[in-house]
């Protein structure tokens, strides 16, 4: 009998494996099922090895090490924590807005036993999920109502069907948008139940296109804010106030699609100028919808704000039943409305305005500090000034000044698939052959795990 044969006569079997290991304490606690599947996976794994000449001997602590590292492979989730070292501050593949450690505290307090989602403590009967935020946003807001779905691509087609079922909402060409996903407002009017008037050109459209167009079947006139791309040059635009008026002198209804609403004016701060959902409302548009997981800074949901008597309708349409939010999402969304009571505070607390807003010379600081936790592994490094973007389809034009540390010293590629495969990943992005961690999204309690990820990579290739 040669080596091979003997090596694959001696492997254990996995119930004997499996009795072994019940008497060590790391698996007393995990589920049978993901030990047993573990087990099996790394006899195949030495099998395929010692078939293949890879493996040429080994010893019972080996193969527990290889179940431990298959284990722990198979409990861990799908869905997990990544560190964003890109610069994009609401990055869509990333999850978009971040959620507060002081959010997240209020979401175990509110959701962690039963609550009052739909019960209303006052009377004592039912009541309604919706009525936990509508004083809320309009007290933040100054709307006459609100009504939060699932997203605003729900939000936006819920209005079209309730308003313009089978009948006509007129639009500029240049705001027939697309954003990620394929999400196209000409495909959104047509799944609505909405016929699409275009008018105007790609750059340029005025009042009186608008004018022309209305006919006996028109029902709204539709203006959606350009979020995710800008044109300049020869354009021309019909303001909100117009569209506004026109429409009520029509007697139909105005609505826009913010995209990515904000609340805060950036202009105020050195940004660009984007347009606030308080502008929106004061130009007397009737409907206003964004996304709440953008610029806003809270969980995915849609928000429509609007006159009273038109939420109420909206509440009827039997589309909301397949658009309502959960309970996850009311908590999350009061609680960062309560914190925009005081732009200070929302400027403080809310990770996404903090992250846009703060001072160049923190991020500067951040990286100074990544830099030298580096060089005290042996991984030289440079700080460049990099261009940081807001991202998730908003504000385009606008980069924000940032610091970065480049890593020159190390093969990036290998550096980038190293990290990719951590417990938590690491996602940078590689320049001039270079792997660059961009300090605006990473914040101190991160520096830690970048160590460790970093140690790992050095010594899985000898370095």
């Amino acid at each position: 009998m040669n080596n091979k044969q003997t090596l694959l006569r001696n492997l254990p079997k996995v119930d004997k494996i499996i009795s072994l290991l019940e008497e060590e304490e790391f698996f007393k606690d995990k589920p049978y099922k993901e030990i047993y599947n573990a087990v099996n996976e790394s006899i195949i794994f030495f099998r395929k090895g010692i078939l293949e000449n890879t493996i040429s001997e080994y010893s019972i602590e080996e193969i527990k090490n290889n179940i431990i590292k298959f284990l722990n492979k198979n409990l861990e989730f799908n869905l997990k924590r990544v560190i964003n070292g890109t610069g994009t501050i609401l990055h869509t593949n990333l999850g978009r807005s971040l959620f507060s450690k002081e959010l997240l505290e209020h979401l175990q307090n509110s959701l962690c036993g039963y609550n009052n989602l739909e019960f209303n403590l006052k009377t004592g009967e039912r009541g309604s999920r919706y009525s936990h935020i509508e004083d809320i946003i309009s007290k933040v807001t100054g709307a006459e109502a609100s009504l939060v779905v699932n997203n605003n691509a729900a939000a936006v087609m819920l209005c079209l069907n309730e308003f313009s079922k089978n009948t006509e909402v007129i639009i500029s060409r240049g705001e027939l948008v697309e954003v990620g996903g394929s999400f196209r407002i000409p495909d959104i009017m047509e799944l609505s139940n909405a016929k699409l008037i275009e008018i105007g050109t790609t750059n340029r459209t005025h009042l009186i296109d608008y004018e022309k167009a209305i006919s006996e079947n028109t029902s709204m006139l539709l203006k959606v804010h350009t979020s995710n791309y800008h044109v300049s040059g020869f354009t021309k635009s019909v303001s909100n106030n117009e569209i506004a008026k026109l429409a009520r002198e029509k007697n139909i209804v105005s609505m826009e699609d913010l995209g990515s609403g904000v609340l805060i004016d950036f202009s105020n701060y050195g940004l660009k100028k984007e347009p606030t959902i308080l502008e929106s409302i004061e130009s007397g548009i009737d409907l206003i919808t964004f996304s709440g997981d953008k610029l806003l800074g809270g969980p995915q949901c849609g928000i429509i704000l609007g006159k009273k008597f038109l939420i109420d309708r909206l509440k009827k349409n039997q589309f909301l039943r397949a658009f309502r939010v959960c309970k996850m999402t009311i908590s999350a969304l009061e609680f960062v409305f309560k914190q925009y009571s005081d732009e200070k505070v929302a400027i403080e607390k809310n990770p996404t305005l903090n992250r846009i807003l703060e001072p160049i010379s923190s991020v500067f600081d951040r990286a100074i500090l990544l830099k030298n936790s580096l060089e005290k592994i042996d991984i030289s490094s440079d700080i460049i000034k990099t261009e940081a973007i807001i991202g998730g389809g908003s504000m385009p034009n606008a980069v924000i000044n940032s610091y970065g540390v480049a890593i020159k010293s190390l093969d990036a590629n290998k550096i980038n698939r190293a990290l990719l495969k951590e417990k938590i990943p690491i996602v940078g992005r590689i320049q001039n052959n270079q792997f660059i961690i961009d300090l605006k999204t990473i914040h101190f309690d991160e520096y830690s795990i970048i160590i460790e990820n970093f140690k790992r990579f050095l010594e899985s290739n000898n370095l």
